[in-house]
């Protein structure tokens, strides 16, 4: 048998901080409340940043703390240069990201710029008349002679993207809730106005930015109506036909224009007047998603990198991921991705993974390993390197708009939004000392974070050391990806950097399996990454159930 090798020497990437790095995304709300109101808040952030810092991640990601009427929890921001008070104060936000630089961690924070709030300034002046200085600012047209909207386009909230204004006479546009006006991103005023709310932050010393929605910005200037979905596409996410009817479209003119691209340059060259500065973007464009990367992170000049919803689905086989990545590989020549299995918007990875009983923790510790090996950064969702279950909500506790709105045939995202646990004795798992925003979920309990601190053998202990292993390889943080061929039932693949190649195989099944060692490589040394138990003996790799290998090549 091939003994187990180890390695103790970090890899430094230097400016390119972004490349290969794992991201933690706190949901302000639901991770720690400091002043008893039932709703997470930045002086809480600030407390467990020591925490997110053990974990070994490289940044965090907050999502939005703007001001805001919370129709869209943050996602309808009514000033973005400023913290809502249920958050906090920017003195908060100052003292956060001076213990996040002392702590080693970049500050990477949402921008949600495709649409702001019905009560932003800018709105509201707008809304006035149609001559006003912002009178151009939002997208207005004139009904139809019949009183009916402009055009075919449907919200991905449900319903029109269209509402009337009595006051104008006109409708505007919104992609969103009806409280969420979507910008005229064909205004250079407004470009302008959100390029400056961007040097704001900058200015306060973010890292980088989330762009939410980044291909939402331009729509069709000729209001065109979007044909029939094409039947043999995929539409991911939210927008499911079977949900949703705006899954039936195709959506050619109300977002992803060509107009996009000059913005996002001139986004780009603003970050690039401050060093060490990133973007990653969200990209949700059903089939059409890869093209939209492609288009975004090519040439240096745009976006670093960007997100799909690819592997937010239920599928976690060896077939699914590896048509994925290597579709990535294909259509996305020299743009840089960033790999979830969770965020705020989907169902938590571990639910939609599990098979059966009684593997969650499994499920939770081999979905890190194979997601920690993968080319590309990553992204983790607060409470996932606890092994969470997505948590069950009555409809009276609902919060979600979406899920609300499409109750019972989608419960909304609500069950993954749930407080952070942090000490299972404590009344509301140490959240907050009122009443959560959300409920605690009782089995939630159980996986508290003080619980798993004392067992070395915990979903949390194997976060910490698969990302301690994926720190020491360069390979894995930004070396090569190679595919390899061998039994459709595993997951194999190599990473590799100069002379250092890794070989890595993933048995997703329920069973053990034993197959041949993929011909063309002869293993150096079996490294001990952690979690996996597989050997190789006699030039046959055997795995175990929900396990894996991974080898130095020689």
């Amino acid at each position: 048998m091939i003994k187990h090798q180890a390695q103790t020497q970090k890899y430094d990437r230097g400016q390119d901080w972004w490349r290969g790095a794992v991201i933690y995304q706190v949901y302000p709300r639901s991770f720690l409340d400091t002043d008893g109101d039932g709703i997470g808040d930045i002086k809480g952030i600030t407390e467990r940043l020591p925490y997110i810092a053990s974990l070994g991640v490289d940044a965090i990601w907050l999502s939005p703390f703007f001001t805001s009427p919370q129709a869209d929890m943050g996602y309808d921001v009514s000033d973005y240069c400023d913290v809502d008070p249920m958050f906090g104060t920017l003195a908060d936000f100052d003292r956060m990201m001076k213990e996040a630089k002392r702590l080693g961690l970049k500050v990477i924070i949402d921008q949600v710029i495709s649409h702001t709030s019905d009560q932003h300034p800018w709105f509201e002046e707008s809304r006035k008349s149609r001559d006003n200085p912002k009178a151009d600012w939002y997208i207005w047209a004139a009904a139809k002679p019949d009183g009916t909207a402009p055009n075919n386009w449907l919200s991905v909230f449900g319903g029109p993207a269209w509402e009337w204004d009595g006051v104008r006479k006109q409708y505007y546009m919104h992609n969103f809730l009806t409280s969420q006006p979507d910008l005229n991103f064909h205004n250079k005023e407004v470009q302008n106005a959100v390029l400056q709310a961007v040097k704001f932050w900058l200015d306060r010393g973010v890292d980088g930015f989330r762009l939410d929605t980044v291909n939402y910005y331009f729509h069709d200037k000729e209001l065109r109506d979007n044909p029939p979905h094409v039947p043999d596409s995929e539409d991911a996410g939210l927008d499911a036909p079977d949900v949703n009817p705006y899954g039936m479209q195709s959506h050619l003119f109300d977002k992803t224009q060509p107009e996009n691209i000059e913005f996002l340059k001139r986004f780009r060259a603003l970050l690039d007047q401050y060093p060490d500065r990133t973007t990653v973007g969200e990209v949700g464009d059903g089939a059409r998603s890869l093209k939209t990367v492609a288009a975004y992170t090519s040439g240096g000049d745009k976006l670093h990198m960007c997100y799909t919803f690819d592997l937010l689905s239920p599928d976690f086989t060896p077939s699914h991921i590896r048509h994925c990545v290597q579709s990535f590989q294909k259509q996305v020549a020299d743009g840089w991705v960033c790999w979830a299995f969770s965020n705020h918007d989907v169902p938590r990875h571990v639910s939609r993974f599990v098979e059966e009983s009684g593997e969650r923790e499994a499920v939770a510790k081999i979905a890190i390993s194979v997601l920690a090996s993968l080319r590309g950064s990553i992204c983790l969702y607060q409470g996932e390197e606890l092994g969470l279950p997505e948590a069950e909500i009555a409809f009276e506790d609902l919060r979600d708009p979406y899920g609300i709105r499409f109750w019972p045939a989608f419960k909304g995202r609500d069950g993954c939004r749930t407080p952070m646990v942090w000490e299972h004795r404590k009344a509301k798992a140490g959240f907050s000392a009122g009443k959560p925003w959300l409920p605690v979920p009782e089995e939630h309990l159980s996986m508290a974070v003080d619980v798993q601190e004392k067992d070395e053998e915990s979903v949390l202990a194997h976060y910490r050391a698969t990302l301690a292993f994926r720190k020491l390889h360069p390979a894995l943080i930004d070396g090569e990806m190679q595919f390899v061929a061998t039994n459709e039932d595993v997951l194999a693949f190599t990473r590799s950097k100069g002379e250092d190649r890794l070989l890595f195989v993933f048995n997703l099944r329920r069973g053990p399996q034993e197959l041949a060692l993929p011909s063309g490589h002869a293993v150096q040394a079996v490294l001990a990454m952690p979690g996996l138990g597989g050997t190789v003996v006699d030039g046959e790799i055997r795995l175990g159930p929900l396990d894996g290998i991974c080898a130095r090549l020689s």
